[in-house]
C-alpha cells in the first residue's frame, strides 16, 4: 500500500484542499509516476464543477503528468523504473477489443479515463496501465511538456486523422488553450493558417505563433471575405457559434472538425453540407503510438504550450486564474 497525497474536490465546485487515499498493491501491468509536473485543462474545471455529470467525489483532478516512473508491476513492456514518462486523459484500455488491436486505443469502448471514477494527478504519485505512460523523449522540457498530452495531442490528432495536407488552407477557431497549440502544429504542417479570434488584442501575439492572418469572428464581413476557401476548420472553443457561417467558410469538401466539447446540440444545416459535399467530425484524444509520433514533432520543430507555472500548493489560486480567462495559454503546477 502507499499513501498519495493530493489536492481534492470534496463535493462539486468546491476549492480544493490536502487529501490522502492509499494505493492498493500494483498490478501485472499497472506503473506508478512520481509526478514532476501537472497541467491544468479546462476539463479539470468541469470535473470539478461536475459540468458533465460523471465526476466522483472526492475528486484528484489532473491529467496532463509528465514524472518518472518509480514503480512496476511484473509484466509491463516498454518502460522500466527511472524513465521519464507522460500521461493523459486515458489511464488504461482493453488491449483486446477491434479498436485496441487495430491501434485506436483512444476508442476502445471500456478505457479507463484518468480523473473519472479515480484519482488524477495534483498528487505525489499517480498510477496507470504501462501502454499510457509515454516515454518522453530526452531532448524535451519536462516544465511544458504536460499540456502536450491532453491540449497537444487533442489538436494533433485531427490533423493526421482527417489527412490534413501542407498544401491545404486550414483555420483554428478560438486561439486558447487548445487552439494555440493547434496554430503551431499546422504551421509546421506546411499549412497556410486562418485564426478564427473574437480578442483584438491578441492579434500580434497569435501571428507570432505562426498564423498567416487573423479574422475577427464576431465581424461578418470580415468572414465574408474569405468564404469557400478553407479546406479545414478546427474548433477548440466549447460553445455555440454560427456554425452555418463557418460552413459558407469552407471550401468544396471541406470539413469542420470539432474538438471543443460543446454541451449545446450543433445546429447543422443539411444543404448546408449536402451543396458543397462537406462534412462535420470530432474525435478525443489520440492512441499512445500517435501521441509519441506527436511529441517527436514537437521536439523537431520545437513546439511548445505557451505556459505559467504555479507550485501545487498553490492549486486554487492557479484554478481561480485559469477560471477568470487570465491563463496564457496553459497553466502547469509543478509538483517537486
Amino acid at each position: 500500500m502507499k499513501t498519495v497525497h493530493t489536492y481534492a474536490a470534496k463535493e462539486a465546485g468546491a476549492a480544493l484542499e490536502p487529501y490522502q487515499y492509499e494505493l492498493p498493491d500494483i498490478r501485472d501491468e499497472q506503473v506508478d509516476i512520481k509526478v514532476h509536473y501537472c497541467g491544468i485543462c479546462h476539463s479539470d474545471l468541469s470535473m470539478i464543477n461536475n459540468e458533465w455529470g460523471n465526476a466522483q467525489f472526492p475528486l484528484v483532478p489532473g491529467h496532463e503528468v509528465v514524472g518518472e516512473i518509480i514503480a512496476t508491476g511484473s509484466n509491463v513492456k516498454n518502460i522500466k523504473k527511472g524513465d521519464y514518462v507522460g500521461l493523459g486523459w486515458f489511464s488504461e484500455s482493453c488491449m483486446h477489443c477491434d479498436q485496441c488491436m487495430n491501434g485506436s486505443h483512444n476508442l476502445c469502448a471500456t478505457k479507463e479515463e484518468v480523473i473519472v471514477g479515480r484519482h488524477g494527478g495534483f498528487a505525489d504519485y499517480v498510477r496507470c496501465h504501462w501502454s499510457w505512460a509515454i516515454p518522453l523523449p530526452k531532448e524535451i522540457d519536462m516544465s511544458k511538456a504536460g499540456p502536450l498530452f491532453c491540449g497537444g495531442i487533442t489538436v494533433f490528432n485531427p490533423i493526421m486523422s482527417t489527412n490534413v495536407k501542407p498544401t491545404n488552407k486550414v483555420g483554428v477557431i478560438g486561439i486558447g488553450g487548445l487552439g494555440h497549440m493547434a496554430v503551431q502544429f499546422l504551421n509546421k504542417w506546411g499549412c497556410e493558417v486562418i485564426a478564427f479570434s473574437s480578442n483584438p488584442n491578441k492579434k500580434d501575439e497569435i501571428l507570432k505563433m505562426g498564423a498567416h492572418k487573423v479574422v475577427n469572428s464576431r465581424d461578418s464581413s470580415e468572414m465574408g471575405k474569405i468564404n469557400g476557401t478553407l479546406d479545414f476548420i478546427l474548433n477548440t472553443t466549447n460553445v455555440t457559434l454560427d456554425w452555418p457561417g463557418y460552413l459558407r467558410v469552407l471550401a468544396p469538401k471541406g470539413k469542420l472538425h470539432n474538438v471543443g466539447a460543446v454541451l449545446e446540440p450543433m445546429g447543422i444545416p443539411a444543404f448546408s453540407l449536402i451543396g458543397g459535399d462537406k462534412s462535420v467530425s470530432g474525435s478525443p484524444l489520440g492512441s499512445p503510438a500517435l501521441t509519441r509520433k506527436m511529441l517527436e514533432f514537437c521536439v523537431r520543430h520545437n513546439i511548445y504550450p505557451i505556459t505559467e507555472e504555479f507550485s501545487l500548493d498553490n492549486v486554487n489560486e492557479a484554478l481561480n486564474h485559469l477560471k477568470e480567462g487570465k491563463a496564457r495559454y496553459r497553466v502547469v503546477l509543478k509538483v517537486i
